[in-house]
């Protein structure tokens, strides 16, 4: 595939970034003339034929003070980026979420006359509405995941459009449990609980202690309980072994299953989820399984975020779509193993509960599922002739 001005820039940060970059590359791949892509993508991205410069996960650093450690090495990155992105011929740089990263990258090529595109708004909607000022100076379009977000962005005067979230069309409205237990072999009548704590080393280090000590109440009081943990990159396997070799005790270790990627076959295949925040907490409501939200940094990024604001009282996606506190979130000290399940098994043994939470969850499938490769294509390439014409 050539550098040309038929090539479009992609730079994603972490696994939800790569998963939401792929179809779009796909989509335009088959766009008539065809574009191809290039950047800094994940395993999805370059199996949707994108040529990789750099991994994701070379971006995909959490937390103030993680960043403070690893940003010589990011500014470095960012630096090499902007000088490839001003010397080649790209049609356009399309920065996907990591706005802590993207939005000074996409600054400084916009500069240049380059068309940029931000795929994913950041949460403004939650917290650092200040960012809103430098959405507007990095980015031609904003391509949004929720729908509440358009109304933020037609009165800021910044040009928006909402393409829904693409996990909604690529996530079955109704899961079919039996069919991803037999691909992942587990026996219904176990109890399967997944265990999510994130697709970053730093974020895994911080929650991982945590969902395994909850697993070791979990396999107290569930005696025929399974657990499965979909390892996000193989790469982080030897550190969620060695978590759970220091944490688990023997019952609870020798149900407790660590797979390579599989995610959405876990989630499609478990009774319950802990989950630290993010995408997946989205994945999990898709798939309508019961979950519990845990989520801890460090101590000083903690006091940062507090500092620096937060509009609302949510940080599950789950909540936040729905206005109101549907699944439990356990934040910073409230996040122990103890209390992550003894929440969980709350929700597990209220069947009416379930049932009623499955239909807000579908609620909010329905809210989000559009054609969204198609309608981010012709954003992209709306946006690109917009640029061309000026």
């Amino acid at each position: 595939m050539t550098e040309d001005g038929a090539c479009i820039a992609f730079v994603a940060g972490e696994a939800s970034g790569d998963l939401l970059a792929a179809p779009v590359i796909q989509a335009l791949g088959r766009h008539v003339p065809p574009y191809g892509a290039a950047g800094v993508a994940g395993d999805r991205m370059i199996a949707a034929g994108c040529r990789a410069w750099h991994h994701v996960r070379e971006l995909s650093v959490r937390g103030y003070t993680e960043v403070l450690r690893d940003l010589p090495r990011l500014l470095w990155l960012r630096r090499r980026l902007v000088q490839r992105l001003r010397a080649g011929s790209y049609a356009a740089l399309v920065g996907v979420d990591s706005p802590d990263f993207n939005l000074g990258l996409e600054t400084a090529v916009r500069r240049s006359g380059l068309p940029t595109i931000h795929y994913v708004s950041p949460s403004i909607w939650a917290w650092r509405s200040e960012r809103i000022e430098r959405i507007r100076r990095a980015a031609d379009r904003i391509l949004l995941v929720f729908p509440f977000e358009q109304a933020i962005y037609d009165r800021a005067g910044i040009a928006a459009t909402y393409v829904g979230h693409p996990l909604a069309s690529a996530i079955p409205m109704q899961p079919d449990r039996a069919a991803a237990r037999a691909r992942l072999g587990v026996a219904m009548q176990h109890p399967l609980i997944c265990l999510m704590p994130g697709s970053r080393r730093a974020e895994i280090e911080c929650i991982a202690a945590i969902f395994f000590a909850a697993a070791n109440h979990l396999a107290a009081s569930l005696p025929a309980a399974r657990f499965i943990v979909p390892v996000a990159d193989a790469s982080l396997r030897p550190l969620l072994q060695r978590i759970r070799e220091q944490t688990c005790s023997p019952r609870a270790s020798d149900r407790l299953a660590l797979v390579e990627g599989r995610s959405h076959d876990c989630l499609e295949a478990c009774d319950g989820v802990l989950v630290a925040s993010g995408t997946a907490t989205l994945e999990a409501a898709l798939y309508k399984r019961p979950m519990v939200i845990a989520y801890r940094v460090p101590a000083v990024s903690a006091w940062i975020m507090r500092r620096i604001g937060g509009y609302l009282p949510w940080i599950g996606l789950p909540n936040i779509l729905a206005g109101e506190a549907l699944v439990p979130e356990l934040l910073q000290e409230q996040a122990t193993g103890e209390a992550a399940a003894r929440h969980l098994l709350r929700v597990l043994e209220d069947a009416s509960g379930q049932r009623q939470l499955a239909e807000r969850f579908c609620a909010i499938h329905e809210s989000l599922r559009r054609d969204t490769p198609s309608l981010a294509t012709e954003a992209i390439l709306s946006t690109i002739a917009q640029a061309r014409a000026r």
